[in-house]
C-alpha cells in the first residue's frame, strides 16, 4: 500500500533525531556525541598501532583472497605480528572483518549539517558513488558478498552492516517528504533502495561504475525534478 503523506509525517515525527550512521555519517554529529561521552581512559599508542595494521591487514587479505581462503594466520602474516596478538583483541575473523569496516565508515563521511534534504540527499549519493567506485570498502565489497553466500555469521553481519548505512538515508528521504521537499507519492524505503541500489548495481553488474556527476540526474529520475511536485503538510 502506497503510503499518504498523513502517515509520513506521522512516521516522521515519531523518529528519533537520526544520528548518522554508515559510511555517510556526519561528522557534527559524531563529534556532538563524542563530547557528550567521558573521556575513555588513555590507550597505548604502540596497541592502537598494531590494532590500525592489524585491520587494515585483514582488508587486504579479504580482496586479495576472498573471505574463503582469508585466515588469522594469513592476516597475522601480512600485519607482521603472531596470531596470538590478532586473538588477543578478536575472537574470530568475521569480529576481525566487523571492526576493519566499523574503521572505514570512521574515516570516510559527507557533511550533513548544512543544506535542504536534497542537497542532502545528493551529497550522500555522490559520497557513496566515490566509495563504491574507488577504496578499500570497494575492493572488499564482491568477496564479502561471497562470503554472505556461504556463510551465515558472514551474512548476518553483511545484512546489518548494510541496513545501517542506509537508515539516514531513509530518515532523510522521510524528513524530505514531510517538509515538503520530496514528492508525498515517495516511500521513502522504495525510493532509498531505488538510488542506492542504482549505484551498487553499476559496481557489481556492469564494468564501469556509477559517475559522481550523474547523481543530480539519478535524483530527478528517481525523486523527480527539483519544484516539481505539490508542496506537503510543513505543520
Amino acid at each position: 500500500m502506497r503510503p499518504t503523506p498523513q502517515r509520513i509525517v506521522r512516521w516522521v515525527r515519531k523518529l528519533p533525531v537520526p544520528e548518522q550512521r554508515g559510511p555517510w555519517r556526519s561528522r557534527s554529529s559524531r563529534a556532538q556525541k563524542a563530547r557528550a561521552r567521558p573521556k575513555p581512559a588513555a590507550v597505548d599508542p604502540r596497541i592502537e598501532r598494531s590494532r590500525q595494521v592489524i585491520l587494515r591487514a585483514v582488508l587486504d587479505e579479504l580482496s586479495e583472497l576472498g573471505y574463503g581462503a582469508l585466515t588469522v594466520e594469513s592476516t597475522a602474516r601480512r600485519a607482521g605480528v603472531g596470531k596470538a596478538t590478532i586473538y588477543r583483541h578478536w575472537p574470530d575473523k568475521i569480529a576481525l572483518i566487523a571492526d576493519a569496516f566499523n574503521l572505514l565508515q570512521q574515516q570516510r563521511d559527507p557533511e550533513l549539517v548544512t543544506g535542504s534534504p536534497r542537497e542532502k540527499l545528493e551529497r550522500i549519493l555522490r559520497h557513496v558513488a566515490d566509495v563504491v567506485a574507488d577504496s578499500p570498502f570497494s575492493a572488499c565489497l564482491p568477496a564479502l558478498i561471497e562470503g554472505a553466500e556461504r556463510d551465515r555469521a558472514v551474512r548476518r553481519f553483511h545484512h546489518r552492516f548494510q541496513a545501517e548505512a542506509r537508515k539516514p538515508t531513509i530518515e532523510l528521504i522521510a524528513r524530505g517528504i514531510a517538509t515538503g521537499d520530496f514528492p508525498p507519492r515517495m516511500d521513502p524505503e522504495i525510493a532509498a533502495f531505488a538510488l542506492l541500489g542504482t549505484i551498487f548495481f553499476c559496481r557489481l553488474m556492469t564494468n564501469t561504475s556509477f559517475p559522481e556527476e550523474r547523481v543530480r540526474d539519478l535524483i530527478d529520475t528517481v525523486v523527480g525534478s527539483s519544484g516539481c511536485h505539490t508542496s506537503g503538510n510543513h505543520s
